[in-house]
């Protein structure tokens, strides 16, 4: 599998924008937080994060990505597993999402955005965040709209881990990395 670097050189090669590029460094944060939880594989967990939407600049459009960013990805030596859970982290593909670590990326994805969404808004941005408080502005519809609440809620139940400590897990991982966040 290559390394953590080489895993950066192709987010930043094919992803332009920061927010993107802070997104995925996020989902790479929660994804090897539950990977230190549950024993896993730290470095192909957090590399399977910081590559699930590497594709989605060039190939905006479904099944674009994330088919054609997994062909790369196969060309690039990047083990199944990977690409496979990356496949799986988009409903539509009906891809199923078998492994622990394809149903963790699920459960991270959407919320990582959603967490980012609510930590802007914030005076003190993450650092004083709670699960509370995240649940409230899942309820606003308006807030952060295009961040999908039934995958948040499926990602969940998938895990088998309570709403609120899936939440708070998520947002104390993110707390680690705030400076890459800009907070």
């Amino acid at each position: 599998m290559p390394a953590r670097h080489d895993s950066l050189d192709l987010l930043f090669e094919y992803t332009k924008t920061d927010g993107l590029r802070k997104h995925a460094l996020a989902v790479e944060a929660a994804m090897r937080a539950y990977a230190r939880k549950f024993g896993e594989d730290e470095e192909k967990w957090g590399t399977t994060g910081i590559l699930h939407d590497y594709d989605y600049e060039i190939f905006p459009q479904f099944p674009d990505h994330p088919t054609k960013g997994s062909e790369i990805l196969k060309e690039r030596g990047y083990p199944e597993d990977i690409r496979r859970a990356i496949l799986g982290h988009v409903p539509l593909m009906n891809v199923s999402r078998d492994t622990m670590m394809a149903k963790t990326l699920f459960a991270c994805d959407e919320l990582c955005g959603f967490i980012i969404a609510c930590a802007m808004v914030r005076p003190n941005k993450i650092s004083d965040l709670e699960a509370r408080s995240v649940k409230k502005k899942l309820k606003d519809k308006a807030f952060a709209r295009t961040v999908n609440r039934d995958d948040i809620q499926q990602g969940i139940s998938e895990i088998g881990i309570d709403q609120d400590q899936h939440i708070q897990f998520v947002i104390d991982a993110l707390k680690c990395i705030s400076n890459e966040l800009g907070f």
